[in-house]
């Protein structure tokens, strides 16, 4: 499994926005400048993102973007799974149901469900708040 650069944009995009909470709105070019990420890559992500409610748009001339939420209320597998899909090692547990038939029989299931459980406990268990107070720790400008 490897996260595109989409779901880390996402994550980098949300992490700004909670970091430069101020009470205003944060403009998307500042965002982008800050990450050095293009502006136009970073209003596909932002679409994504309103559009699921995660973040807010504010029109006008002091217009930008807000969270939400508090950081701690945004669990970063939300984040991943918004912007990625499913985050399943394999196709056959990206459902509740099994589509696979050869389920029954296949040695590997049990490994691939185990996988599955290590990636959820992981992506589940971080919010946005441990990644802004990693990053407040480490002393950096908000990168990941």
């Amino acid at each position: 499994m490897k996260i595109s650069t989409r779901g880390r944009y996402a994550l980098r995009m949300m992490l700004d926005l909670a970091a430069y909470d101020t009470g205003s709105p944060v403009r998307i070019r500042e965002i982008a400048k800050r990450q050095e990420i293009s502006v136009k890559y970073m209003e596909q992500i932002v679409a994504i993102l309103t559009k699921a409610g995660f973040v807010k748009s504010i029109r006008g001339p002091q217009g930008g973007y807000c969270l939400t939420r508090k950081p701690g209320e945004y669990v970063l597998g939300d984040i991943l799974r918004l912007t990625e899909g499913s985050l399943a090692p394999v196709e056959c547990l990206e459902t509740a149901e099994n589509p696979c038939s050869r389920a029954s029989g296949c040695a590997a299931l049990r490994f691939w469900k185990e996988l599955d459980g290590a990636i959820r406990s992981v992506v589940d268990r971080y919010t946005l708040e441990d990644l802004l107070q990693w990053q407040q720790e480490a002393g950096n400008n908000y990168i990941i």
